[in-house]
């Protein structure tokens, strides 16, 4: 057991005006199985550069282990998976990778594969066996998920249970919730460590939340009434202090010293009112700093004079000599969300792409309403470089629109004017989501449209879609959303 101990962190970017971070301190344990939790953009994954080393920083960071970053730099991808398990770790003893592959229910005949011929998730599983046969490291896993199916997140999220620690960075909450114990959360203006896992920080949060926004009402209403208690304590003291210089009432003078008392006396009063004013404000300002105000979404969802809005039947396709569709028949009605369910290569994209028109290598029928407008949320996000703004004038959305959608999903201003290249991958998915989402249309097609997107984010959205009951078609692997708000399943 070793702490991992950071003082005073500092940190800012080049350009930007507010520092991410700004004299935090905390400390946590390596033998905490730990999920890092914050926004998109909030330093989650600067903080894994700080502890590597890879900026510089003000304040000290202490630890006694040696970090190891997931995924690692893979320079040469045509290499065997044996091979590079030797060259990241040095070590002879394979037996060691068999038994982490194992684990991962992995075949083991992978590894003698060019790491580039592995799916997306078998090289997420490669690598994480890889890296955790050094025992003596301490891992810093940045979103293991984002390639993962269902059933590989449940199979990773119970191999990291397995392990001694780790920190974390992950946005799906079904698989913080069976792997992590302990919870480092940054907030906008704090960083939080505290025991639990993810739905416990969550509960917490809510209840600290709601405690300070009752405390906030409380002492604005405390501030106004002794704001006025003051304002006419200072009145009454003023008017008997004029009191002395009086005219004779019944031929006698007014009693000076008696006066100067009570003005004393009220001016005291009207002192104290003050200062317990000022007392409340201070307390005041201390609160709702970290509060997230999850902003309700716009989604404008067209009702079309037809349904359904789509019929497929005996849908077929293959991938070079491989079918991965067979036979598919559906309808999808308005009001109808659908999930598409299955396995990584099961044929999800490539079902969505028939629908949209982009793939037309099929067999079997499809029939769409006439005149649909359909919004679509693809995958891919490694075109968007250059201007926001004419992005979004190229995808004829209103800007205004679009900008608000945006700001609501916690995207700040600052990012408006940078490139886009620049943007972290959620910021870039936050993009796609702004500029569907702006899109009036009788259907929504999201293909994995949560992948890089934030916690807080994530609920956002499905608050969005149980509100407005848009008609969506849908694939993505985070369970606990598709178990939220999908009312249908399609599955391979």
């Amino acid at each position: 057991m070793s702490v991992i101990k950071i003082e005073n962190l500092t940190f800012s970017y080049y350009g930007y005006v507010k520092p991410i971070f700004k004299n935090v301190s905390f400390s946590f344990d390596t033998n905490w199985k730990t999920g890092l939790i914050g926004r998109n953009g909030i330093g989650k994954s600067t903080l894994f550069k700080l502890l590597l080393n890879q900026e510089t920083y003000q304040g000290k960071i202490s630890k006694d282990v040696e970090f190891i970053k997931f995924p690692p730099n893979i320079s040469d991808t045509s290499k065997l998976g044996i091979e590079l398990y030797k060259e990241l770790i040095s070590d002879e003893e394979e037996w060691k990778l068999f038994r982490e592959l194992n684990l991962l229910n992995v075949d083991e005949n992978l590894v003698y594969r060019e790491f580039k011929t592995l799916s997306k998730g078998e090289q997420t599983k490669l690598l994480l066996a890889i890296l955790f046969t050094q025992e003596d490291g301490f891992l810093l896993i940045d979103e293991p998920t984002n390639h993962l199916d269902m059933n590989g997140r449940k199979i990773v999220s119970e191999y990291l249970k397995s392990k001694k620690g780790f920190l974390l960075i992950s946005h799906d909450r079904n698989f913080l919730d069976g792997c992590i114990n302990h919870v480092i959360s940054i907030n906008r203006n704090s960083i939080d460590v505290q025991s639990g896992n993810f739905t416990s920080w969550y509960e917490n949060k809510l209840m600290k939340d709601q405690f300070e926004i009752s405390q906030n009402e409380r002492l604005r209403k405390d501030i106004k009434r002794l704001k006025e208690a003051a304002r006419q304590s200072q009145i009454w003291s003023d008017k008997i202090e004029n009191t002395k210089n009086g005219v004779k009432v019944s031929g006698i003078k007014p009693d000076k010293g008696h006066i100067g008392h009570q003005s004393a006396k009220m001016m005291k009063k009207s002192k104290n009112l003050e200062n317990r004013q000022n007392k409340a404000i201070e307390e005041k300002q201390s609160l709702l700093k970290d509060i997230e105000t999850k902003e309700s979404l716009l989604l404008h969802s067209l009702q079309h004079h037809k349904n359904p809005l789509i019929s497929v039947s005996n849908l077929s396709s293959c991938y070079g000599e491989r079918q991965i569709l067979s036979n598919v028949s559906f309808e999808i009605k308005q009001g109808d969300i659908v999930a598409i369910y299955g396995g990584n290569g099961s044929g999800k994209s490539t079902l969505i792409k028939i629908l949209l028109g982009i793939n037309h290598e099929y067999t079997g029928e499809i029939k769409l309403a006439g005149n649909l407008k359909i919004s679509y949320i693809p995958q891919d996000t490694s075109n968007l470089t250059g201007s926001l703004n004419e992005y979004i004038h190229k995808q004829d959305v209103d800007e205004t629109l679009c900008k608000t959608i945006l700001s609501k999903l916690d995207f700040s201003r600052e990012l408006f004017e940078m490139d886009m290249k620049n943007y972290s991958d959620g910021q870039k998915k936050k993009v796609l989501i702004a500029i569907s989402l702006s899109k009036p249309a009788h259907l929504f097609v999201w293909d994995e449209p949560l992948n890089y997107i934030d916690v807080i984010s994530r609920i956002q959205i499905e608050e969005t879609i149980k509100e407005v009951k848009p008609t969506l078609i849908f694939v993505e692997h985070d369970k606990r959303f598709v178990e939220d708000i999908a009312n249908k399943i399609i599955q391979f």
